[in-house]
């Protein structure tokens, strides 16, 4: 037989320097480049270091492997750039894995991830040293950035640098062939951390009807029986949490038909690697009736963590041998953070101990510390595509990049829903959720956090951007750094997180919709259109003021702002009428009229809180956005009343809208189809004013009024059947939680133009 030769056969041996830079640690990358190289017949090293992976191939087909290196690398890595150079031929032998090497922090870790389906397989099988442990993980799922200190991700940089691998996991770590290969947190039962209780002690716990605090991979639980109202009922009742929904846990996406109706881009969303709660339609009937007062969607997850899916079998009554975690299962679980009074999320065991006592009939903890807290993300389908609502677990500390260098820049974000960002070259690192700055432990966790952004991204700021609002504790901490400060617009970052997020360069307008935040007036904005300019913005348009009765009490009483609607309206007399249990409605209105109470905001947030007063769907708010989202949820179809707005050189008002509302008092579900209709056309019309006004046709949504998703959806097609192309928040929420990023796009600019 005649072997025809390759063109690479007579080939001359050559050698390649290769720098690959991204979340290239943590992922199995160096394992992979071993099997990469000794297939592609080569010689050389490859180790980690605190900026990236460094590799040198020697042999015929090394062009070979520097295309493969990208095509086929590990499902978990991301690959940013890859650095290469030609080097000289050195005669190497064999192809080894380096020790790592410390330095200045140009790399980055990965997000945790769910346990994939070779680890659940040797979790329920008995022949396995991994069968029922519930830690197991490997190069491609299990804990990362949860768990990991600072850079270089090695074993000793994390806290499983506390637990000895055992013989048996040593010898996996060093088995090039092993699917554990250098994985950092790999243990088992002989080595590995423990629960301090069994699973089988729990699902009875549960079954019982009782609340258990669960220990998992950013922090605790407080689980329950999803469909036990007596279970469900207590657990608002300790938590002191009345209406808030609670999200729930199923074992797998075979499951999530039990107790909500999913669409295609839902289900993919939840199975995916990053786990995240998913708000999708309720099945009516299923669910306690406590799970989710009020409102027509529930959050739901699927198990992540071995933990879980050990805990679902055993609440099924399943055997753990043999069982198989993707069929369906009816047991759901209520699985809410374990933060009690809106303080941050417990994830020390102790801690639990302390304040979880009072909620939780029995405190599940177990010895491997948790570095990082980071609550479960929540994310939602938007005009096809996920949106966020909380970005944490799953997702952090995915970058997002920028298209040109600046300085190293702190964004210390807003008082609620805050996060922080800090930017290193042309990459943005925005921090988990913290919450809202409203107590010690708060700032305490948000402190935390701060430092251990620096220390994962290894730079130093130079810069300060913090919220105009001076008594936002995020803004009163930003002289502490003794470094410059720049103060940015709330409604101005938030435009230039949606354009800055897309990629969209030069001049962006925008329409940022929200609940409150300091105008450039000193007034209470929050319905804007704005045109951002490299750092500098003007108002193009806005909202209609309407009277602010109480200040900050009117966000917590709907009813003031359904006071100051009829006030506004000339109808101060009906306050009383339509707010009969509210003694103090009718001075509030005439304090209005005199003229004595002269505060006012233009809000959308606080117009859908006069809306939801007037139409009676909710006067008190238990939580923030509470009648917003109760308003959303009673929309069947958006409907626009015929003459509704009143668009006047730039200045929107509802108040043809509102008149209807206190004068015909239409029903809770055709007003708020009304309102929301009505909404969507007059931004439409807006969004127009402002794209005569400047010729730009791209409009950022932004606010937090945008995680309404009747809104955001009906304004995109208002905005496309306008001929102009609407941007939506998409890595980051469009409400705080994605401020800092654009405080700091906003900062940069304005010190590279000073």
């Amino acid at each position: 037989m005649t072997v025809v030769p390759t063109p690479d056969t007579f080939a001359p041996a050559a050698r390649l320097f290769l720098k690959v830079n991204g979340a290239v640690q943590g992922v199995g990358m160096r394992p992979f480049v071993h099997r990469l190289a000794t297939d592609c017949g080569l010689t050389g090293y490859v180790r980690n270091g605190a900026d990236g992976v460094t590799i040198e191939v020697e042999g015929v087909r090394v062009e070979e492997f520097a295309r493969r290196l990208n095509s086929e690398a590990p499902p978990l890595a991301r690959i940013d750039t890859i650095l290469r150079e030609n080097m000289p031929v050195t005669g190497d032998t064999e192809f080894v894995i380096r020790e790592s090497l410390d330095g200045e922090t140009m790399t980055r870790i990965v997000a945790d991830a769910a346990t994939c389906n070779a680890c659940l397989a040797e979790l329920f099988d008995p022949t396995s040293r991994y069968f029922s442990y519930p830690f197991v993980n490997c190069t491609h799922c299990g804990p990362r950035y949860t768990i990991t200190r600072r850079l270089p991700y090695d074993r000793r940089q994390t806290s499983m640098a506390s637990f000895p691998m055992c013989p048996d996991c040593a010898e996996a770590y060093t088995d090039v062939r092993d699917r554990r290969f250098h994985a950092e947190p790999v243990a088992c039962p002989a080595c590995g951390p423990q629960l301090s209780h069994p699973i089988a002690e729990i699902a009875t716990a549960i079954r019982s009807g009782c609340i258990v605090a669960l220990k998992g991979i950013g922090g605790f639980h407080l689980v329950c029986d999803g469909r036990n109202a007596g279970a469900v009922s207590e657990l608002r009742a300790r938590k002191a949490r009345e209406f808030k929904p609670f999200a729930l846990m199923v074992a797998n996406a075979a499951s999530i038909s039990e107790v909500a109706d999913a669409s295609s881009e839902e289900l993919n969303l939840c199975s995916s690697t990053a786990r995240p709660i998913v708000l999708m339609q309720a099945k009516p009937g299923v669910l306690a009736p406590a799970v989710s007062p009020g409102l027509s969607r529930v959050g739901v997850m699927l198990a992540y963590a071995p933990v879980h899916h050990l805990l679902f079998a055993a609440l099924a009554n399943h055997d753990f041998a043999g069982h198989d975690p993707h069929t369906p299962n009816d047991f759901v679980l209520v699985a809410t953070s374990a933060n009690p009074g809106g303080e941050p999320l417990v994830v020390d065991d102790e801690d639990a101990m302390r304040r979880l006592a009072g909620i939780a009939d029995l405190i599940v903890t177990h010895d491997r510390a948790i570095v990082v807290r980071a609550d479960d993300s929540v994310a939602q389908i938007i005009a096809g595509a996920p949106s966020f609502l909380r970005r944490a677990r799953g997702y952090v500390p995915e970058p997002i990049a920028f298209a040109e260098d600046g300085p190293a820049t702190l964004a210390l974000g807003a008082h609620l829903k805050s996060t922080v960002t800090l930017t290193r070259g042309r990459e943005a690192f925005v921090s988990q959720h913290v919450g809202d700055l409203d107590t010690a432990e708060t700032l305490k966790f948000y402190r935390e956090t701060i430092a251990h952004l620096i220390d994962i991204v290894g730079v130093q700021p130079e810069l300060i951007a913090s919220d105009l609002h001076p008594d936002y504790r995020s803004s009163q901490m930003a002289d502490e750094f003794g470094l410059p400060v720049v103060r940015v617009q709330h409604h101005a970052a938030h435009v230039a997180a949606v354009a800055a997020e897309v990629g969209l360069d030069g001049p962006a307008l925008g329409l940022a919709l929200d609940g409150h935040g300091l105008g450039d007036d000193g007034g209470a904005w929050g319905g804007e259109l704005l045109a951002v300019d490299g750092a500098k913005h003007r108002r193009i348009g806005h909202l209609a003021s309407l009277p602010l009765p109480g200040g900050d009490r009117a966000a917590r009483e709907p009813w003031r702002m359904g006071v100051g609607a009829l006030a506004a309206l000339g109808r101060a007399d009906l306050a009383p009428v339509l707010f009969p249990d509210r003694t103090l409605a009718g001075p509030i209105a005439e304090r209005i009229v005199s003229g004595a109470d002269r505060l006012s905001t233009t809000s959308l947030g606080r117009l859908f809180d006069a809306a939801a007063a007037l139409l009676g769907v909710r006067t008190v708010q238990d939580y923030e956005g509470q009648a917003a989202m109760e308003l959303e949820a009673l929309v069947d179809q958006p409907v626009a009343f015929s003459g509704g707005f009143v668009l006047d050189d730039g200045v929107l008002s509802f108040a043809p809208l509102l008149a209807h509302f206190a004068l015909a008092r239409p029903d809770a579900r055709t007003g708020a189809s009304l309102f929301h209709g009505t909404l969507i056309e007059g931004f439409a019309a807006l969004a127009r004013h402002g794209a005569t006004a400047t010729g730009l046709t791209a409009i950022a949504l932004g606010g937090g009024c945008l995680m309404n998703r009747v809104l955001a959806e009906g304004l995109s097609a208002a905005l496309v059947q306008s001929n102009l192309t609407p941007l939506l928040a998409r890595r980051l929420p469009a409400n705080d939680g994605g401020l800092s990023f654009g405080q700091a796009v906003l900062a940069r600019r304005a010190f590279s133009e000073t």
